[in-house]
């Protein structure tokens, strides 16, 4: 039985620009479940592993000017995401706060570190051999955690130690991101209040 005193830490938001409309709802309490279109299958496909890997529940519509190219539709649902995490965590109390996690996929490894510290900072050293996996730019994954972590608040650190494949480098950064979070929204049953000595976040 739910203890009716802890609060859900959900989020919806709508986002409609001249570029973008987009509807997004999050559940970090979640079990990995996930609707996602976005007229993107790659980023589809990255973000139904992000939702599994965090453990969030995650649905995403998203209508863009893909007739211009994709750039406006990842960026925006980056930003919602990072907005929507933003609002489901709320206060961050009781949290780890830090995460860190190395995910290891196929030819590729990637190594996550960051902090829900509500101080954006990025750190983005993932060279890759191509740009290309089958029609999507993997240039954008940079831009789409860029506008997450600033939007969420996250001072994010992700680093290719190696990997030839762009797939797998990409698809390990979202995967690793994604363990990395799941490890810091974690409820420490030790922490009574927030986790810093400054005394918010």
């Amino acid at each position: 039985m739910t203890d009716p005193s802890v609060r859900r830490r959900v989020a919806t938001l709508q986002r409609k620009t001249k570029e973008t409309e987009i509807r997004l709802q999050l559940d970090l309490d979640g079990s990995g479940q996930f609707q996602v279109a976005t007229g993107i299958p790659f980023l589809d496909h990255m973000l139904e592993s992000f939702a599994r890997h965090a453990l969030f529940d995650l649905v995403v519509e998203a209508k863009g000017d893909l007739e211009v190219d994709d750039h406006h539709t990842v960026e925006d649902v980056g930003i919602s995401l990072g907005q929507a995490f933003r609002e489901a965590l709320g206060s961050a109390e009781g949290i780890l706060r830090f995460g860190h996690f190395v995910l290891p996929m196929a030819d590729s490894k990637i190594e996550v570190a960051l902090d829900l510290s509500n101080r954006p900072h990025f750190n983005y050293d993932v060279e890759l051999a191509n740009h290309r996996i089958g029609e999507f730019d993997a240039l954008l994954a940079e831009d789409f955690f860029y506008a997450f972590s600033q939007n969420a608040g996250i001072d994010l650190h992700i680093k290719k130690t190696y990997g030839r494949n762009p797939h797998h480098v990409v698809e390990a950064v979202f995967k690793g991101v994604a363990r990395a979070l799941r490890v810091a929204v974690t409820m420490d049953p030790r922490e009574t209040g927030l986790p810093t000595v400054k005394g918010a976040l």
